[in-house]
């Protein structure tokens, strides 16, 4: 069987040492690729699929383009309107599912077990989206959403409005952001956003999730550690997402989390020399 991760860009992603890493382990003669897929040609792409293929990935800024494409979806991708992963069955049937949100709610879970009551996201995006459904099935309660362009926070907005307990969400400009008491920071913006501002403005934030993990560690995950806080990095998302679309994919619940997570370390540590 043929899987494979879609994006534009697509060369970072450690999406394949990952699920290689899973297939190897499972004893599975499955393949799994990168491939470069721009904005408004998922549609074509999928479409010329043959019955080889069993799943993808999909990252930005595919995840909410491959949504009308779905014969069916998963509550998690109903409700944040987002999908990372497509599931292909022999029926021409395209399922699709979002793991980041019960990943991201791994992620958290393994690095603190505190009531987690508000939050500031930096970033408004997919990425945001599922973190902050995450959050809100951990109780969050209210959190504040600073963005480069608040139009396009709406997407995001209107998805945690969709939970059944959902935070109330303030929208505010990530350009000029004031110090905000919080429970947690999650940093879904790049690097060059992470100015000296921005990181004044969260330093006192006793758990920060940085959503990167290339390049790393960024300004945000390095004051973090330089503090002593707890850090859920960018690979701890990554690894708990494709853990959960393995299982999709394959039907295998043995999936063997430390080999992947190994791969990816492995990986990151490559590109690091």
């Amino acid at each position: 069987m043929r899987c494979a991760v879609l994006g534009d860009p697509i060369e970072h992603s450690l999406s394949p040492m990952l699920h290689r890493a899973a297939y190897a382990a499972l004893g599975l003669d499955w393949t799994y690729d990168a491939v470069q897929v721009p904005h408004g040609r998922l549609a074509a792409y999928v479409d010329g699929l043959g019955p080889e293929w069993r799943g993808l990935s999909l990252t930005m800024p595919l995840k909410r383009e491959v949504v009308p494409l779905l014969t069916s979806q998963d509550d998690w991708t109903r409700i944040s309107g987002v999908a990372n992963t497509l599931l292909l069955d022999a029926g021409g049937g395209r399922h699709g599912l979002n793991t980041d949100v019960p990943g991201a709610e791994a992620a958290i879970a393994g690095a603190t077990d505190a009531h987690l009551r508000s939050a500031v996201v930096l970033g408004g995006g997919a990425t945001a989206t599922s973190v902050l459904l995450a959050l809100a099935e951990r109780g969050l309660e209210r959190a504040t959403l600073a963005v480069r362009d608040e139009s396009r926070a709406a997407d995001t907005v209107s998805a945690v409005a969709r939970h059944p307990r959902p935070p109330e969400v303030t929208v505010v400009p990530l350009d000029g952001l004031e110090r905000v008491g919080a429970d947690i920071v999650v940093s879904t913006v790049p690097v060059s956003a992470q100015t000296e501002a921005v990181l004044s403005a969260v330093r006192d934030v006793p758990v920060v999730f940085e959503v990167r993990y290339d390049p790393w560690p960024t300004a945000i995950a390095a004051a973090a550690v330089a503090d002593g806080r707890p850090l859920v990095g960018g690979l701890d998302l990554l690894v708990w997402q494709a853990v959960d679309q393995v299982r999709a994919m394959t039907g295998r619940f043995d999936v063997p989390v430390e080999a992947m997570r190994a791969a990816g370390e492995a990986g990151l540590a490559e590109r690091r020399r």
